[in-house]
């Protein structure tokens, strides 16, 4: 989620990209995690007929009885901890009085502050009885990111990351949305890099251990184009296709990457039924 609030934030952006110490990624952990948890509790709340508002209040609640903030909450006029995107929604969906209706996908994106560690995640949930294009899109939405975190190491460049998730996508006849990007994270919600979700191998800056950041592809069932809406928040597909978009944040190790939002559930893929 592209949300930023300086007044909340422990440290400020520099522009420069941060590498952090080991003990740093222990702060990460419980962040991620709460965020994580907080997407498992709205599973079975995710039905035909629930108000996105409804949920938006579930998850305030639950993060706030935790201890800690969301992050989104205030920001800019921003009211909601949740954005919570159906459909043709690519990003940052109002929560509202609208019901979800049986078929729609959503996604659910949260950001969780947790002693000034940012925890960012989203995953897409099935409403009822999706159809197969759309368990489809999803799955494939899944894999790009798989596909990406895979290519994270030290020594790699973000243009891999990029590539692994633009290269499968596409190959599976979608599209990748080129507006939004993944971002640094830590203490400060939305940092640097820009992590791109399309591009080319060998290009972008140098992943180091200790490097802190969102993957979080934005994929289509048709056009990659999106437009923003009136409300200066909520972005949609121009050709209204089905789009989906699943996100985590991760640290490079010395190893490869540690995903700091993993669902302790094993549910960061909510089962999508479909007949």
């Amino acid at each position: 989620m592209a949300f930023v609030d300086d007044v909340l934030e422990a440290e400020t952006r520099t522009g420069e990209i941060k590498v952090h110490k080991p003990a740093d990624f222990e702060g990460m952990r419980r962040a991620g995690r709460l965020a994580a948890e907080c997407l498992d509790m709205l599973i079975p709340h995710v039905v035909p007929g629930v108000a996105t508002e409804t949920l938006d209040r579930l998850a305030r609640e639950f993060i706030l009885d935790a201890g800690a903030l969301p992050a989104c909450l205030f920001y800019k006029g921003y009211s909601h901890t949740l954005c919570i995107s159906p459909n043709h929604v690519v990003c940052h969906g109002i929560p509202s009085e609208r019901p979800l209706r049986d078929g729609d996908i959503a996604n659910i994106d949260v950001t969780v502050i947790v002693d000034g560690w940012h925890g960012d995640t989203s995953r897409m949930y099935g409403v009822g009885d999706v159809s197969p294009r759309a368990r489809r899109l999803v799955d494939v939405t899944y894999e790009g990111l798989a596909r990406g975190l895979a290519e994270v190491k030290p020594g790699a460049r973000m243009g891999d990351v990029g590539h692994a998730i633009q290269a499968y996508v596409e190959s599976m006849r979608c599209s990748v949305v080129r507006d939004f990007c993944g971002h640094g994270v830590g203490r400060v919600f939305h940092d640097s890099p820009n992590v791109l979700h399309y591009g080319a191998r060998g290009t972008g800056p140098v992943l180091k251990t200790g490097m802190f950041f969102t993957v979080e592809p934005m994929v289509n069932l048709g056009k990659y184009q999106v437009k923003l809406l009136s409300d200066g928040w909520t972005a949609v597909t121009r050709d209204k296709s089905l789009s989906a978009q699943c996100e985590h944040s991760v640290g490079v190790t010395a190893s490869g990457v540690e995903i700091f939002t993993t669902s302790p559930t094993g549910q960061f893929k909510p089962p999508i039924a479909g007949g």
